[in-house]
Parts: structure tokens; C-alpha cells; sequence
């Protein structure tokens, strides 16, 4: 085995310039099948990244019809559901909300806008709102004041320590309305988000839409993000049919459709690479068998088994492959790395598509292991079957015919 191998590796060094040529097409493959999956995964990770970190959380447990709703009269007591999944052990914690929506006013400016009422800690190990905070300071137990996005804040004239009016219709329809002083202003990737989002605490978020001890929205934060919809199962079985529990897609189900769309179209451009490659490997191959038909016979005729010369000739390809394949990786890296460090910045239609699913407009490149590991695998098992060819071809040679060729 060990004088077949050497014998392969210096048979593919003997004409370096098919060498370079067929290394050098899978290179190619491997780059641009790493450059094309590296920007698809690392822009979704980021859509995905944006929703669950930003606002939604990776799952949310609401009274049945909330989501269709969105109605503050499907409050519920949150310490019934937190008893219930004390013992989930995937669940980290769960955050409770009060999410609806007010009027907000200051002076002469009024504009529509998301209030939530958070628990200041909690909120901030699941969203890192504290680190948005962009001047002023982050809300505090038991604060009374508010938290207005940036884009809020400069619509309405206002700044910290200024007053914010909310203005709006709280628990069966009773009148909701305050003063809150601005604590903070929070700045977001997402322009949608920085136009209409106010933070207020969640006990003056009760006391402002008299919900009393009730809430609308607690909010699942996991350690395990990839067994998600395996704990909502689980959520959905333990609370039954008073409550809802949604994760991250059945909330999005628009981005998780143009993810399947974007993902399928992506295969298919890879597939026809494959495709362009493989032939390109394939005619290499068709030219080393024609170049070294003489050889292969008399290799036959002096007695050495068509097994050992099949072998020899599959170890020469798989060679081939490992130099483009590595050659490949090498090249990729250091572009798919600085654009995970440069995400490219969107403009135009594009960007405010991205917007609409509150997502900040920025392409990213992803340099997750699978990626380079995936894309030369594949092409490495494209050259693994591609080498049987030579074998049939070696196995039916006649070494007399071959020498007189």
C-alpha cells in the first residue's frame, strides 16, 4: 500500500501543468461554492440574530388569540405558566411584557408608537437593551420613566430629562394616559424599530394599563437555540389550550419563506457549478487516461493486477482533490473573514426590504466550520465518483492494444 501511494504522489507531479490545471479548477469550485453559502448563512444568521436578540426572543408565550389580537384585554397572571415550566431545564429564563400601543406627545409633535413594559434586568440578558443606550442611562428597578428609540426621540423633539405623554386605551377600555420623564434614548440597527419603540418599566407598564398583576407576552430565552421547536412542543403540552406558544419562525413566517426561496436558489447556482466542474475534472481525467494509455499497458503486461493500478490511479484523483480542495479553503478564508468583520452595507430597495422585517440592512459573510468543511466535501465526493471512470476504463484495457496505440 505504501509503494502505491508513493508511486501516486509522484505520478501526479510528473506533468505539473495538468497537475496546476485540474488543482486549479477545484480550487475555483471550492472558493466560490465557500464565498456563495459563507454570505447566505452569515446574512440569515444575522436576520435570524436581529429578530431573536433584538425583540422577539427565540419563543413568546401568550393567552390563546393574543397573537391575533394583540389585545390587552388577553392579559393573563404569568405565575401559573412560570410554576408550570420551572423544570423545563432548556428554558433559561422567562421575561415578562406588556406590549401594546400609545399615542406619544411632546409639545406640538405626536406620533404612534410600541410601548413595552420590561423587567429592566431580565430584558437586559435577553436583548442587551442596556447596551443601546446611547445617552442617558438604562431604566432601573421600579424606574418610572421611559426609554425612547432614537428615531422617536428626534420625530418628537425630545431628549433626556425632557417629559413623554403616552396616551392610550388600557385593560377593558379604561383610559390610559402619563407622564413619563425620558430616562435614556436607545439607539437600533433597525430603523423600523428606532421609529416607534418606548421602554417603560413593567410595574409602571401595569399601573399605566391597569392590568394589575397581568401581562401580555413572556418571552422563552434558551441555551439551546437549535432544540427550540422542540421546547415550544413541550411548552404547547404542559400548558394546553388556554395558552399559545410561538417560536421565532411561526412569528415570522414571511422571513422564514424567503429563506427557503433564497436557500433554494442558492442550491441551484451551486449545482450548476458543480456541474461546470465537474466536466472540467472529468475532461482532465479523460486526458491523463489518453496521455498514459502506453504506461497503463505496460504496467498490465508485466503483471501488475488491474486492483493495484485502479487503486494507484483512484489515489492519484483523490490527491488531485485534497491539493484543490485545501487550495480552495486557503483562498476563501481571508475573503469570507473580512467580510465577517466588513458586512457589506445594503442601500436602496434592498435595504428597505430588510427594514420591513425590522432587520438592520447589512450583509455579512459567516465563517462557521461547517461552511468550508460542507462545500469541500462535496466536491471532494463529486472527484471520488468521478474516479471510478478510469477504473472501468483501466479494468477493460487490453495491454497489447494499448502498447501499439
Amino acid at each position: 500500500m505504501k509503494q502505491i501511494f508513493t508511486l501516486a504522489s509522484r505520478n501526479i507531479w510528473r506533468n505539473k501543468r495538468r497537475t496546476f490545471i485540474t488543482a486549479g479548477s477545484i480550487l475555483f469550485a471550492v472558493f466560490f461554492a465557500v464565498a456563495i453559502s459563507s454570505i447566505q448563512k452569515g446574512t440569515w444568521d444575522h436576520m435570524v440574530d436581529s429578530i431573536v436578540h433584538y425583540h422577539f426572543g427565540y419563543a413568546q408565550i401568550h393567552k390563546s388569540g393574543y397573537w391575533d389580537d394583540k389585545s390587552l384585554d388577553n392579559a393573563f397572571d404569568p405565575e401559573p405558566v412560570t410554576k408550570i415550566l420551572s423544570d423545563e431545564k432548556d428554558i433559561r429564563q422567562l421575561v415578562p411584557r406588556i406590549e401594546s400601543f400609545a399615542l406619544a406627545s411632546s409639545g406640538q409633535y405626536t406620533k404612534g408608537g410600541m410601548v413595552i413594559g420590561i423587567d429592566p434586568q431580565r430584558e437586559s440578558r435577553l436583548t442587551k437593551v442596556d447596551g443601546r443606550v446611547i445617552e442617558g442611562q438604562y431604566l432601573l428597578s421600579e424606574d418610572e420613566g421611559a426609554l425612547v428609540a432614537e428615531g422617536m426621540a428626534d420625530y418628537l423633539k425630545i431628549s433626556v430629562g425632557d417629559t413623554l405623554i403616552l396616551i392610550s386605551q388600557g385593560y377593558h377600555g379604561i383610559n390610559a394616559a402619563g407622564k413619563f420623564p425620558v430616562r435614556g434614548l436607545v439607539r437600533f440597527g433597525s430603523p423600523e424599530l428606532s421609529k416607534q419603540l418606548i421602554y417603560i418599566g413593567l410595574e409602571k407598564a401595569k399601573w399605566f394599563y391597569g392590568t394589575e398583576n397581568l401581562i401580555t407576552t413572556l418571552v422563552v430565552d434558551t441555551d439551546k437555540p437549535e432544540k427550540i421547536e422542540h421546547t415550544v412542543k413541550l411548552i404547547r403540552k404542559n400548558l394546553g389550550d388556554d395558552y399559545e406558544a410561538l417560536d421565532y419562525k411561526e412569528m415570522m413566517p414571511d422571513l422564514i419563506q424567503a429563506k427557503e426561496v433564497d436557500t433554494a436558489g442558492s442550491q441551484i447556482i451551486l449545482m450548476v457549478l458543480y456541474l461546470i466542474i465537474g466536466f472540467g475534472i472529468f475532461g482532465t481525467i479523460l486526458m491523463m487516461l489518453k496521455e498514459r494509455e502506453y504506461e497503463f499497458g505496460i504496467l498490465k503486461a508485466i503483471g501488475m493486477r488491474t486492483s493495484k493500478l485502479n487503486l494507484m490511479l483512484w489515489l492519484e484523483t483523490i490527491l488531485l482533490g485534497l491539493i484543490g480542495c485545501l487550495a480552495g479553503i486557503i483562498v476563501a478564508f481571508p475573503l469570507v473573514y473580512y467580510f465577517y468583520k466588513n458586512p457589506i452595507q445594503l442601500s436602496g430597495e434592498m435595504a428597505n426590504a430588510y427594514e420591513k422585517f425590522g432587520v438592520e440592512p447589512l450583509l455579512p459573510a459567516s465563517i462557521h466550520p461547517s461552511i468550508f468543511i460542507t462545500q469541500a466535501l462535496v466536491v471532494f465526493f463529486l472527484i471520488t465518483v468521478l474516479a471510478i471512470y478510469p477504473m472501468i476504463k483501466l479494468h477493460r484495457l487490453k495491454p497489447v492494444e494499448a502498447m501499439r496505440g
